[in-house]
């Protein structure tokens, strides 16, 4: 698989088999990870791994509570809202792995770097025959400052990008996507 064939297979997966990721796998994408371009070549990224489907669901669990706590916190109300308060949603999916990355400095760029990361992790488990997504809501818990403790995260860093991943369960239909709207184009 060239890296246009990946682009155009990546697909944000939200059902996994039981099929565990192996470490060496996981290794693989992380140095996949850090070929990311990053401004100044500042590589100011870190990553946090969490295996085992029941660890990640647990951490799904503690995630959809601190993100419940963080909407209501902010008056948050409606449908999205509703779907997370219910106990039964898993919002890390049955994945067989979680990786955390994290901005190591408050540079400017560090979240875009960090999402430079990402993509290239998520863009080599692609070619692997791994399925990831980003799970954004998660990032209340990894900020939070006693998960920080328990997992060891310098208390400045700053959780950019909960990946899931695993092998995925079936076929993720590919969503339209729009053409590029062009807003110039000089010559």
């Amino acid at each position: 698989m060239n890296v246009l064939e990946a682009i155009a297979a990546r697909r944000s997966v939200r059902e996994y088999t039981d099929r565990p990721v192996s470490r060496e796998t996981i290794e693989q994408l992380l140095s996949a990870a850090v070929q990311a371009p990053s401004a100044r070549n500042a590589q100011n990224w870190a990553f946090g791994v969490i295996q085992g489907r029941d660890r990640v669901r647990e951490m799904g669990e503690r995630a959809r509570v601190a993100c419940l706590a963080e909407l209501d916190r902010q008056g948050v109300t409606g449908d999205f809202r509703d779907r997370l308060a219910d106990p039964n949603v898993q919002p890390f999916h049955g994945a067989a792995a979680l990786i955390v990355i994290y901005a190591t400095t408050q540079d400017q760029f560090a979240t875009i770097n960090c999402s430079l990361a990402a993509q290239n992790l998520m863009l080599a488990a692609t070619e692997l025959g791994l399925g990831t997504c980003w799970i954004g809501i998660a990032a209340p818990l990894f900020n939070d400052p006693d998960t920080k403790r328990e997992l060891g995260v310098a208390e400045d860093y700053l959780a950019v990008a909960p990946l899931i991943l695993g092998y995925p369960a079936g076929d993720t239909p590919r969503r339209p996507k729009n053409p590029p709207q062009i807003l110039f184009w000089q010559q």
